[in-house]
């Protein structure tokens, strides 16, 4: 039975659906929130491994996972690249489906997991975001009075106090609901947040405002029927969100970044005969050096790029092997600390 409840969490995580099923019941005065494992320590340094770590925000206790990599010694401030899980999930699942511990341990940055809010369900997170009203459950008075971006701002002071931390290189990534939430915090947190690498995702807010230029690289599938490329409602999104288009998204970055409004666009190559192919969209010349690029991947789904699916969800769509999300975001992040 748990395994099942599990897949089942997975699957509907991936595509942020559950917001039917599982409507969020946490108020401010009864957050339901999963608790860390282990009781931490306040210390100057966390060690290499794996640490969860919670504080309270607003009212409710939070928590987020931390990944530290062996090359790390507190000597030197590393980067920092937050992932954030997709609708319906946790920081624990995100772990797993993104891979991004393994690429901290050979690229040497701290990857952070922090939890959204909601329910948990036989011992798995049931979680959503608060990234605007074009998302799954975006109006509904439970999660609009969680301030997310809040909960990141303190959690980013929290992390300050057991690792040196690289402000000018503080990045953010998410799937779905997870990216929804990296484009608001672009937008609100630009002060902390130096760039933003959004997978199959949209912005979640009619405007943006940020007090400076972030560099954007997005992946999106042209065949995601979650959250549709060309905007609307997903066949897979049970929520009925009319989402908007990942132009949009783009465009409304271009211009508040300064960028070409007309893209170089590159066809990068077909690596593998998976029924995808990939094209890279650079808007250039943007204030203080900033870019927003879009990669489009033709066929594919609401995946996350170069990670296998898990088996038997093919509903999800494809998810491309001709690039790998991980090393072209971080190829991104390089280029773009905050200045």
């Amino acid at each position: 039975m748990k395994k099942t409840v599990f897949t089942t969490v997975i699957t509907i995580a991936l595509v942020g659906v559950l917001w039917l099923l599982f409507k969020p019941t946490q108020t401010a005065d009864r957050p339901v929130t999963q608790p860390p494992d282990q009781p931490m320590t306040q210390t100057n340094n966390l060690g290499s491994g794996d640490h969860d770590r919670t504080l309270t925000v607003g009212g409710l206790q939070r928590t987020y996972l931390v990944h530290v990599p062996r090359s790390y010694d507190g000597n030197q401030p590393y980067p920092i690249v937050l992932g954030f899980h997709g609708g319906g999930s946790d920081a624990k699942q995100f772990v797993f489906s993104s891979g991004l511990n393994e690429t901290a341990d050979r690229e040497n940055f701290i990857a952070v997991y922090p939890n959204g809010t909601g329910e948990t369900v036989q011992g798995y997170g049931v979680f959503l975001w608060n990234g605007g009203s074009r998302q799954p459950g975006g109006t509904d008075p439970n999660l609009t009075n969680v301030d997310d971006v809040e909960f990141t701002e303190a959690l980013l002071d929290d992390l300050a106090t057991v690792v040196r931390m690289d402000e000018k290189r503080i990045y953010a990534t998410g799937l779905s609901a997870g990216g929804i939430m990296t484009y608001r915090l672009a937008s609100e947190l630009s002060n902390r947040i130096a760039a933003i690498a959004p997978i199959a995702a949209s912005i979640g807010t009619e405007r943006i405002n940020p007090q400076r230029p972030v560099s954007v690289i997005h992946f999106h599938g042209t065949e995601d029927e979650a959250v549709p490329f060309n905007g609307g409602k997903g066949r897979l999104d049970q929520s009925g969100t009319d989402f908007y288009s990942v132009e949009y998204s783009i465009q409304s970055w271009v211009k508040a970044n300064g960028c070409n409004t007309q893209p170089i666009v590159e066809a990068l190559p077909d690596k593998a005969d998976d029924g995808t192919t990939v094209i890279r969209k650079t808007h250039g010349g943007g204030k203080a050096d900033s870019e927003v690029v879009l990669i489009e991947i033709e066929g594919g789904g609401h995946t996350w790029p170069g990670r296998e699916p898990l088996p038997g969800f093919e509903i999800l769509g494809k998810s491309t092997e001709d690039i790998l999300a991980n090393n072209l975001m971080w190829e991104f992040f390089q280029k773009h600390p905050m200045q």
